[in-house]
């Protein structure tokens, strides 16, 4: 429990939306596949007294959360983030590969030069030996670069879609980007992404930014066998 970064809440008309807000934005927040596995479980008292509410929005917050695939509920022992299998994993990203690469597409296509240029304002201060030193500062740039990508697409089923594997996809970018040293391949990747969108490529934008999500997965495969 003490992985999630919670605030107490203010009780008002609209408090069990702010719980579940509060809830969900903690858990989507973390870095799911690297936390021990007793943080996993939500003690709906830690959570009430944490929030200072009652259980009953914590207990209604949770079914929500459970409907939404976020957490599961094992019977006598109560509920869980849930993680995916490495299976499961493998497949969450190829839809992702799907979701933004087609963002990419539109993004070629429709997006504003000056909102293009905001990706490469991401990595202005990074270089090869400023990424090694500061690798959790790069991860969280790389996490905001497809992120990004998605948002400019102006697309909002599609930003929908991507925002329910988010927390999936961002755990395990974080968990592997220093795997093998792949941050190195990742500035690469990224500037070639943005080249082609500033020369409204789209068919290369959108092939490049599916292949970069599939060496993920194929990286997932042929590594982290602890999953």
């Amino acid at each position: 429990m003490a992985a999630l970064a919670l605030a107490a809440i203010r009780p008002d008309a609209s408090l069990s939306a702010q719980v579940y807000d509060a809830i969900r934005g903690a858990i989507t927040a973390t870095n799911l596949y690297e936390m021990d596995e007793a943080n996993l479980r939500l003690d709906e008292r830690e959570l009430a007294a944490r929030l200072g509410v009652s259980r009953t929005p914590i207990r209604e917050a949770l079914v929500r959360l459970e409907h939404e695939s976020l957490v599961r509920s094992v019977p006598r022992r109560g509920y869980f983030i849930a993680r995916k299998t490495k299976a499961e994993l493998l497949e969450i990203i190829i839809v992702w590969a799907a979701l933004e690469s087609m963002a990419a597409r539109l993004v070629a296509l429709h997006t504003s030069e000056a909102a293009i240029a905001s990706l490469r304002s991401i990595f202005a201060t990074f270089d090869g030996g400023r990424i090694a030193a500061n690798l959790d500062e790069y991860s969280d740039a790389n996490l905001r670069f497809h992120q990004r990508i998605i948002e400019l697409s102006g697309c909002e089923a599609l930003r929908r879609t991507a925002e329910g594997i988010l927390i999936h996809v961002r755990s395990i970018r974080h968990r592997t980007i220093a795997e093998n040293r792949r941050f190195e391949r990742s500035i690469v990747d990224h500037m070639h992404i943005i080249k082609a969108l500033e020369k409204r490529d789209a068919d290369l934008a959108e092939r490049l930014v599916r292949d970069h999500a599939l060496e993920l997965a194929a990286h997932v495969d042929a590594n982290d066998n602890d999953l």
